[in-house]
């Protein structure tokens, strides 16, 4: 395999600092740049890392063209993920999105329309996909070990955005506080909020496990923390023509999942026609009901192998080899996703259940 040379651009979410690690690790690829208008925003990469100052940007144009990278990782507030995927795609970079697709379908369709006029890939990456038991739980509903997945029930979250920074590096209860006024996760105009931070998870996952099946209709009622202009909590009802699914998001969960798993617990379960999975965040196994063995039974989640332990590893190999970005990577499944979160999001701001966008 070549060497490939991969960017970062921005530095608002902190997941860019995890998937530059991999980038780092990866035997094939390597960190030719970092980019974010602000640079103090890149000082923890930059020593991790060892970056040089050479590789490192304040512009994104300045960026790319003096790189000349393979892939651009992008890691912007949500609400500025169109415009600068926008921005990559005239310049001819294939992208990987980190989670979420965008704030809004509108900007998830601005996204796919400049990929598509510059001929170049995309791939979103929920980081829940590479959670071993959830894969686990998608491979034994194509294996059919639960009949048809009818319904998909999600309760996700962490204790707030604001609590760890990249490789869930813990931050302390008053810095935390310190920084809620002015963080963008906490602006609605940035597409702050625990629906659009979290939905997405559960509504791309959920879609994947439903086998690309779209909702009928939605609803979500969101909760109204006092002095704050985004949720913190929301719970959306889809209606599907095999029954209704729940997905529930939250910060302020009484731990984090990666730490201890708070109560509810942070994950998945699946009905089917013929049984049950119940999947959790970081768990080692699933637990599964089928009609030939009612009483739950736990089964080891799957040891994940090369190239798909991770989204850098595997967005790379899916370049190497010309095959497609599949599942919760797949631009077109995290536009049914996107349809999910703008109905609930649009539900919850008019009380109302909604037929699913088109």
């Amino acid at each position: 395999m070549r060497t490939w040379r991969v960017v970062g651009i921005s530095f608002e979410h902190m997941h860019m600092g995890d998937l530059l690690r991999q980038v780092h690790e990866h035997p094939n690829a390597e960190i030719a740049g970092i980019c974010d208008p602000q640079p103090e925003r890149m000082a923890a990469a930059v020593a991790s890392f060892a970056i040089s100052p050479d590789r490192v940007f304040t512009d994104i144009r300045a960026c790319i063209e003096a790189t000349k990278p393979d892939l651009a990782v992008l890691c912007p507030a949500t609400a500025r993920h169109a415009e600068v995927a926008e921005i990559v795609a005239t310049l001819g970079v294939d992208m990987l999105i980190e989670k979420p697709f965008a704030a809004s379908l509108a900007d998830a369709d601005r996204i796919l329309a400049a990929v598509k006029k510059a001929g170049v890939r995309l791939a979103i990456n929920w980081p829940l996909r590479w959670y071993p038991p959830h894969v686990a739980a998608k491979r034994l509903i194509d294996e059919g070990a639960i009949g048809k997945a009818i319904e998909v029930h999600f309760y996700d979250g962490n204790r707030g955005p604001l609590y760890h920074l990249a490789d869930k590096v813990e931050v302390s209860e008053e810095e935390v506080q310190s920084k809620k006024p002015s963080s963008w996760w906490y602006k609605k105009a940035f597409g702050g909020g625990s629906l659009l931070d979290y939905l997405g998870y559960g509504a791309t996952l959920g879609t994947w496990y439903m086998n690309g099946e779209a909702p009928i209709e939605v609803t979500s009622v969101v909760d109204q923390p006092p002095g704050l202009e985004v949720d913190e909590h929301s719970i959306t009802i889809c209606r599907y023509a095999t029954g209704l699914s729940k997905m529930e998001t939250r910060w302020g969960t009484f731990t984090d999942p990666w730490t201890l798993q708070p109560q509810p617990k942070c994950g998945f379960v699946i009905v089917g026609t013929d049984g049950t999975i119940s999947s959790y965040d970081y768990e080692p196994h699933i637990g599964v009901q089928t009609r030939a063995r009612k009483e739950i039974h736990y089964l080891p989640a799957d040891a994940l192998e090369a190239p798909f332990r991770g989204p850098i590893e595997y967005v790379l190999y899916c370049k190497e080899t010309g095959k497609p970005f599949e599942g919760p990577l797949d631009p077109a499944l995290c536009r049914t996703a996107q349809r999910i979160v703008d109905t609930a999001a649009l539900s919850a701001q008019e009380r109302r259940t909604l037929p699913l966008l088109p």
